[in-house]
């Protein structure tokens, strides 16, 4: 499970593959419901990257 400000790598993401490879930082503050479809709000991906939406299993945790 996530908690907000975790840094993650995205392995694949549905809402954006060009996030794939690159790490992050999650949004939410607590576990994802139905408004995004179970997905995590990730963030600080790069300049051209906006905020996207993963599953947890297209994350893994890198660290705090």
């Amino acid at each position: 499970m996530f908690a907000a400000g975790d840094k993650v790598l995205i392995v694949a993401c549905e809402d954006d593959p060009r996030a794939a490879g690159r790490t992050g930082r999650i949004v939410d503050q607590v576990p994802p419901g139905p408004l995004t479809a179970g997905r995590w709000t990730v963030t600080g991906i790069g300049l051209l990257i906006g905020p996207v939406l993963c599953h947890t299993q297209e994350l893994a945790k890198t660290g705090p």
